[in-house]
């Protein structure tokens, strides 16, 4: 694993489209909230960062990550204006399987809602096994993921947009 090696929200190499003319939406997980906490406050202090106005910024907590697929189709359903998706949760590794069906369904149900609408719906989901790994990657020394779910969001909201 290269995470080991650096801090993984370094957006140094590329290009940030500016956000002041999109709309996003924030689904966070509430279970593990002092993670979940980290990345959407990661997610969106970086909007900001990058031009996009408080009033086109929606936040909607849900019960755990297992729901973030059905919450980003909700959202897209009824806030038709939306031109981002952002799902952040945290699912960290325990003694049994649900890890590895919670993953999976969350991983598959996050890209199918993205298809079904022809619409960014982004994985900010860390899939840590332990807590330590997933504090180092919501602030801590490999970075926030909810930065790196804003940056995809605000460069995918721009690819949709300006692709003919």
């Amino acid at each position: 694993m290269a995470s080991h090696l650096k801090n993984l929200s370094d957006f140094s190499h590329t290009t940030i489209p500016n956000g002041e003319n999109y709309k996003f939406a924030i689904a966070v997980a509430e279970w593990n909230a002092n993670i979940t906490g980290a990345l959407y406050q990661g997610a969106y202090d970086t909007l900001i960062q990058h031009g996009v106005k408080e009033e086109n910024i929606s936040s909607f907590p849900v019960p755990g990550s297992f729901e973030l697929p059905g919450a980003a189709e909700i959202i897209l359903h009824k806030k038709t204006n939306v031109d981002a998706v952002i799902c952040l949760g945290c699912v960290i590794q325990g003694d049994t399987k649900h890890f590895d069906f919670i993953c999976e369904a969350v991983a598959n149900g996050i890209t199918n809602v993205g298809i079904k609408y022809s619409k960014p719906v982004i994985f900010g989901v860390l899939t840590t096994n332990d807590e330590q790994q997933a504090l180092d990657r919501a602030g801590g020394k490999h970075g926030n993921k909810g930065d790196e779910a804003a940056i995809t969001a605000l460069k995918m909201a721009d690819f949709s947009a300006t692709i003919s």
